[in-house]
């Protein structure tokens, strides 16, 4: 069994977190889709970013939410999960 290693792109979800909530205590899944691509994050955190549901995002939504999709994909230790 291959040990599992911590990807180049690791905590890249986390500056896009902070990003968003830099001005305000509510996100868009629109804000958090334009951030990623700005961010150019890693085709599977991309993926992450994508499977969000519309809607307003407190920080603890969304990263309930992501963290969710994380953990479902089984990638919480290669690229972090956020807070």
């Amino acid at each position: 069994m291959a040990l599992l290693e911590r990807s180049e792109s690791y905590g890249e979800l986390q500056r896009v977190v902070d990003y968003v909530y830099k001005n305000g205590p509510i996100a868009e899944r629109l804000d958090v889709i334009i951030a990623a691509e700005t961010f150019d994050i890693h085709a599977d955190l991309r993926e992450i970013v994508d499977l969000l549901p519309p809607g307003a995002y407190t920080r603890v939504a969304l990263c309930t939410q992501l963290n969710s999709s994380i953990a479902g994909h089984g990638w919480g230790y290669v690229y972090g999960t956020v807070e």
